[in-house]
């Protein structure tokens, strides 16, 4: 795993640095990040929040390689995805990094142990089984391995994606409004296994939600506002979310 550390040892998963995003062209182009500069904690959980249109999900997108910055770099570990071409971006996203978005992207005709395991076999790796074992008991599937998702509920495939980002002991797993399409029980599951994750396992989560509840179990919220980092939390709580956001227009 290929991470830098900063002058006070504390490692540093990601970094983007003097971040500018722009959408569209001249006079009518969207500042949708604004020279942001901020890193991203090894084995500890970000949340990203801030009103519709501050930039966050386009922050962690770009973080995640999923779109590119007009000026600026992004570094994951001390890899500069910034100059990366398509190819090695791939690479990259198979095999450093983790997803899980609010749509769940499972193949409909693969069970939910085929779905989990497949970003190993696109890479021509396969599952070690005690680490498969130990993921699918975290997001309590054991049960469910033969099923596919039109036969789980909704929070079940939610946590399928969970088990598939984690599957290849992703340096980063970037979450974006994972809790978006859940139900309060299943969004408590999720996150109580991301927490787990991070907790037991020493893995790094960036996590975009609108949620307080959510943001809640975070190491540390970065709130966004008109494409900049306008304030941060840590050890926070829903309350004390729910006040800064109040702050922020939200």
């Amino acid at each position: 795993m290929s991470m830098v550390k900063s002058p006070s040892g504390v490692r540093t998963a990601a970094r983007v640095v003097n971040a500018t995003k722009l959408y569209g062209r001249a006079d009518s182009a969207v500042r949708a990040l604004d020279n942001v500069s901020v890193e991203f904690q090894g084995a500890a959980f970000t949340a990203i929040m801030g009103p519709s249109g501050s930039g966050k999900s386009t922050l962690l997108h770009c973080l995640a390689g999923l779109d590119t910055l007009t000026e600026g770099q992004v570094l994951i570990g001390d890899t500069d995805v910034s100059r990366l071409n398509d190819a090695d971006l791939t690479l990259l996203r198979r095999n450093r990094l983790g997803f899980i978005f609010q749509s769940y992207n499972l193949v409909p005709t693969l069970t939910a142990e085929e779905n989990i395991v497949l970003p190993l076999r696109l890479g021509g790796r396969k599952a070690d089984p005690q680490w498969l074992a130990q993921v699918v008991t975290a997001v309590g599937l054991a049960d469910r391995l033969h099923h596919t998702p039109a036969e789980l509920s909704g929070g079940q495939q939610q946590r399928v994606a969970a088990a598939r980002a984690l599957i290849s002991r992703p340096e980063i797993v970037f979450a974006d409004e994972p809790t978006g399409a859940l139900d309060s029980r299943s969004s408590a599951d999720l996150l109580r296994f991301l927490r787990h994750a991070v907790d037991e396992y020493g893995q790094t989560i960036v996590m975009v939600t609108h949620d307080a509840v959510a943001a809640g179990y975070a190491d540390r919220v970065l709130f966004l506002r008109d494409g900049r980092v306008v304030d941060e939390m840590t050890e926070p709580t829903a309350d004390r979310i729910l006040d800064a956001m109040k702050g922020l227009g939200e």
